[in-house]
Parts: structure tokens; C-alpha cells; sequence
């Protein structure tokens, strides 16, 4: 299937996931690293999720295998690789996400996340959301991945569930850490994160002079400056709706807030993206409309100093 583990797609805590083929289609094998302490409790722990939840932005589980030392799971393959490998310019071969990505990007993955919080029953919470467990396919259409440390309320009334502390530094929620109280306004936080990384591409963790500053301090204190265009990517130019870029920081700092309770529910978070998203291709729709105009005007102003005079139909 992966031609003896020939291609390597990318390496996570709990393994290495390949490039295989199943006859003609391609797949994602992730197999299970035997040092992994918890390696075989994850890979439990995501066939069970996988095998019972689907959703569009969810990515697929096609099989898997369990034969003593050879433990894998098979996915759908997603062509463009995962959300960070784009916003860090790791992957020079790939073209920059524009505005209108980045948003379609976010609203992929709330969306995947909402159908966790509110289509499964009882409530499942990701745990891990992060830039490097959201993949894109050859559409740029974003999936959640790697639910392995996914927890599912054990019934549907549940407010919350008594964990160990697990997910990755920079996207934890810092209530979850000091209370072992994991919610689904810890996935929240975590989506927020992914959002302040979308919109400015910046890391989530910088270290300036031995001091470790989070990315929702860093936007923060340039959110009082009121400047859009300092904020969001320079990579785009200056080219979105500054409205539509507003409205998505809104979002995102209201996601990151310390206390929970303070912090939207996934449902609010697609609403606002989508009403992002509108905006956006309302501005695009304009220019090209205003761009079809100056074209129009030309082709009459070459006509009139040509002396051509169209020929009626």
C-alpha cells in the first residue's frame, strides 16, 4: 500500500503518517509508534470517533489495522497538506492563502467542530485543535484530523469531563490547565488560537529576550492601536475587506478570553464567519464589477478615437 513506507507525509507524537495507494486511491497511513506510551490508547481511542461520527469537515477514516507490532490507521489522502505548513511558508510550492481562503479555511473547520459539539450525542470535545491537525485538500476545503485525544461527555447533560491535562502549548486552554475541567470552550479557545494564527501568520509562541509571549498578547496590544492592515498577514497586500477582518479578530479575541463562560459557543463563531465570508465577496464582487466598468469605458474610448463605429445587431 505505501510502497514499504516509501513517501512520508508528516510526523506527529504518536507516529508517522505515509503516502499509499488503495488500487487507485490515494490514502493517508498513519502508523502508531510502538515507543509512543499512549500510542495504542490513541489509536482506540480515533477508530471508535471515526467509525461512529461524518461530516464534511471532518476527515474520513477509510480502515485500519491491528496486528500486534503493526498498528495504522488509513484516511482519506488531503493534497494540500495541513494549515500551518501554508502559513509558515514551509511548503514554498504551494500559493499563498488570499483573504477569502483564510476564511473559508476557519469556517471549514468551525464547522467540523460545531457538528462535534452539537450533531454528536453526547457532546464530543476535540482536545487538540490546532494549525497542524487541519488539513486541505486539493480545493483548499479544510478537515479536522488526529482525534486521538478526543473525549466524548459520557451523557448528553454533561457540562464538562474530568481529564488529565493533554492538547499542545500556545493552544490550551488556561482554565482546562488549572482545573482539569475539559468543556467544549476549551476546543473554543483553542479554535480562537487557529484564528489570531489565520489572520496575522504569525507563531503562536514567540521568545523575546528570555520572555515567552502568546500570540493573543502580541494582537492585543496592537488591537488598541487600531490599525487593521498591521495586524492582519502582510503577505496579503492589503487586500481584504477591513470589516470582514475586524469582525474575524472580534471573533478570535473573544474566543481566547481567559474565563470560559466569556467566550462564545462554535454555533456563534460559524454565524460570524459566515456573515466574514459574505462580506469579503461582496468587496470582490464590487471590484471586479467597477473593473468591468473601467473596461467598458476603455473599449468606448478606443472605439470614439478610431473612428470605429460599432455595427448594430
Amino acid at each position: 500500500m505505501t510502497n514499504n513506507f516509501d513517501r512520508i507525509l508528516g510526523r506527529g507524537g504518536f507516529g508517522t503518517v505515509y503516502h499509499g495507494f488503495i488500487e487507485d486511491i490515494q490514502v493517508a497511513v498513519k502508523m502508531f509508534s510502538l515507543s509512543s506510551v499512549h500510542g495504542y490508547q490513541q489509536f482506540v481511542a480515533e477508530v471508535k470517533l471515526l467509525m461512529r461520527v461524518h461530516h464534511r469537515n471532518l476527515t474520513s477514516l477509510i480502515g485500519y489495522c491491528n496486528e500486534e507490532t503493526n498498528i495504522g490507521l488509513i484516511y482519506e489522502y488531503m493534497a494540500n497538506g495541513n494549515l500551518d505548513e501554508h502559513l509558515s511558508g514551509k511548503n514554498n510550492r504551494r500559493r499563498s492563502l488570499n483573504w477569502e481562503d483564510r476564511l473559508r479555511i476557519a469556517l471549514d473547520a468551525a464547522q467540523g467542530l460545531e457538528y462535534l459539539h452539537n450533531g454528536c450525542k453526547p457532546p464530543i470535545i476535540h482536545r487538540d485543535v490546532k494549525c497542524t491537525n487541519i488539513l486541505l485538500n486539493e480545493n483548499l476545503h479544510a478537515k479536522l484530523a488526529d482525534f486521538g485525544l478526543s473525549k466524548c461527555f459520557a451523557a448528553d447533560g454533561d457540562t464538562h469531563v474530568s481529564t488529565i491535562v493533554a492538547g499542545t502549548p500556545g493552544y490550551l486552554d488556561p482554565e482546562y490547565t488549572t482545573s482539569n475541567r475539559l468543556t467544549e470552550k476549551s476546543d473554543v479557545y483553542s479554535f480562537g488560537v487557529v484564528l489570531l494564527r489565520i489572520i496575522t501568520g504569525q507563531p503562536v509562541v514567540m521568545v523575546r529576550e528570555d520572555m515567552i509571549h502568546h500570540i493573543s498578547q502580541r494582537i492585543n496590544t496592537m488591537v488598541t492601536r487600531g490599525d487593521i492592515t498591521k495586524i492582519v498577514d502582510s503577505r496579503l497586500q492589503k487586500d481584504f475587506d477591513s470589516n470582514s477582518a475586524w469582525r474575524a479578530v472580534e471573533i478570535a479575541m473573544t474566543s481566547v478570553s481567559a474565563i470560559s463562560v466569556e467566550r462564545p459557543y462554535m454555533s456563534d463563531i460559524v454565524k460570524e464567519l459566515k456573515e466574514c465570508l459574505a462580506a469579503e465577496l461582496a468587496r470582490k464582487h464590487t471590484s471586479c464589477d467597477l473593473q468591468n466598468e473601467d473596461l467598458v469605458g476603455q473599449v468606448s474610448l478606443n472605439l470614439i478615437s478610431t473612428d470605429i463605429t460599432p455595427i448594430a445587431r
